[in-house]
This record gives C-alpha cells, sequence and structure tokens, in this order.
C-alpha cells in the first residue's frame, strides 16, 4: 500500500487528526498549513511538515515521518532532513517531530546516539496498533487505523467508518472528501478488485447517486479548479485566459485573483 500518499492526503485535507494523534485539540490545526518539502541540498524529502501560519514564533513546528518497514538508519536519515532544513530557513520556530509506525515491531532505527532527543520527548513515535488504547477515538483517528486493518476484517470496517462520517460530519464536502478517503484505503488494500467492485463491497453505490453527494462532488471539482488560479496567474495568464482554460466565470476568477 501507497501509505506516505494515503497518510499525505489525510493530513492536508484532515490535519486536525493529526493533531489528535499527538493528544493536541484538534483546532490546534488553525493555526499550521501542512505540505511535503524537500531540503535541495542532498535531496532529503520530509514527508510532512506542519508550519505555522502567519509565522506565529511561540508555534512548534512538526515534522512528519510515516514509516512502514523496517529501517535502521531511520533516526540518522530523519534528524540529518530535520536539522538541515532548520539550517536553510529563516523561522526560529522550536520544532518537534512525530514518526507513525504500524507496529512496534517496526521501529528499529538505531537510537545510542539520540537518546537525549527521544528521551526529552522531542520525538514523540506513534504505533497505530496501539491505539486501541485510547478510548472514544474520532473517525478521523479510527480511518488512519484502517491502514493496518487485516483484509479479512478491512471492508467491515471500512462500512462502520463510513456511516460514523455520516453520523458525525455534518459538512456534505468534507464528508464526502473521507469517504474517498476510506475508499482509496480499502482499493489498496485490494488492488485486484475493480472500482466497481469496491464501491459494492463498502456499499457506496446507491451514495454516490444521491443528490446530496452528486452536489458535494460538484462543489469539489469547482474548490479544485479554484486552487489552480493563482499558480497560472503567477506564470502571467490573464483573467480571462485562466477563465476559459479551467471552465469558470470570469468573475470567479477576479475575486481569487483580489483575495491573493
Amino acid at each position: 500500500m501507497k501509505t506516505d500518499t494515503i497518510f499525505y492526503r489525510l493530513f492536508q485535507s484532515f490535519p486536525s487528526i493529526f493533531f489528535e494523534l499527538i493528544d493536541q485539540p484538534p483546532q490546534t490545526a488553525n493555526d499550521y498549513q501542512f505540505s511535503s518539502v524537500e531540503v535541495k541540498q542532498l535531496a532529503f524529502r520530509i514527508d510532512g511538515v506542519f508550519l505555522p501560519i502567519n509565522n506565529v514564533q511561540s508555534t512548534d513546528i512538526y515534522f512528519v515521518e510515516v514509516q512502514f518497514q523496517p529501517d535502521k538508519k531511520l533516526y540518522s536519515r530523519f534528524f540529518a532532513e530535520i536539522f538541515l532544513y532548520l539550517d536553510k530557513t529563516e523561522l526560529t520556530n522550536n520544532w518537534r517531530g512525530v514518526v507513525v509506525y504500524p507496529t512496534r515491531s517496526i521501529d528499529i532505527g538505531e537510537t545510542q546516539r539520540y537518546l537525549e532527543l527521544l528521551n526529552q520527548k522531542r520525538i514523540k513515535r506513534i504505533y497505530l496498533d496501539e491505539l486501541d488504547l485510547i478510548t472514544e477515538q474520532s473517525v478521523g483517528i479510527e480511518t488512519l487505523k484502517l491502514v493496518i486493518e487485516p483484509n479479512s476484517s478491512a471492508a467491515k470496517k471500512a462500512r462502520e467508518l463510513i456511516e460514523l462520517a455520516k453520523q458525525q460530519i455534518a459538512n456534505e464536502l468534507i464528508q464526502r472528501e473521507l469517504i474517498q478517503l476510506i475508499e482509496t484505503i480499502i482499493v489498496y488494500k485490494f488492488p485486484h478488485k475493480s472500482r466497481e467492485e469496491i464501491e459494492k463491497m463498502l456499499g457506496l453505490s446507491e451514495l454516490k447517486q444521491t443528490k446530496v453527494y452528486q452536489e458535494a462532488k460538484l462543489e469539489g471539482k469547482l474548490e479544485g479548479k479554484l486552487e489552480g488560479v493563482p499558480f497560472m496567474l503567477s506564470l502571467g495568464a490573464t483573467v480571462e485566459q485562466i477563465a476559459e482554460a479551467l471552465g469558470l466565470d470570469i468573475e470567479q476568477v477576479k475575486q481569487v485573483a483580489q483575495n491573493n
């Protein structure tokens, strides 16, 4: 399974899940933007970085690594990426690191040289199979755990999560996006099944035909198009050219241009 892609999409679309994962209030996500960054000097790529919005100095930077394969050099590489990034940026914020493992047995990285960092809890290690010890988990945390759910029970778990999403998430667009992520995880778990088979397995065929789902889908497409406007403006395209290329009204493009 392409776990990096799954977790990137989850944290990008639902950053509150990350802060729930590290026992912080979900609303903390409002102060951050999430992205994957590359440290160009050595072509290092950090899975994900939560950077404070508006460069608030009192807010920590969070570096995230998702590790689903044993790797003895994980910590040496992770710290090298972090310190090189800190050296290359002008940000002076304090920092924290989070490593997400499926199970504790995968955590075989050599730690002797980094005990001070690990023992001072600057680095938090998350083991997904141990999250069961936490009670009253949200649909977001349960979706993370779906990644390690055995295939024999994954479909049943996914159906339960879809129902939970309908109950817990009032915003139809956000609800649809989470359901799509749940579906994507199942697609990765069962690569030999067709999309139609997956939809039938999860009971999504009827849901996707509802008016609410179709409207949310159209709204999502519109948001995707609008997100492309700033980039095209930066390339020097005119409002008229952007509207024609993206299939938008000129007024919609002008509104985005005024806000950027």
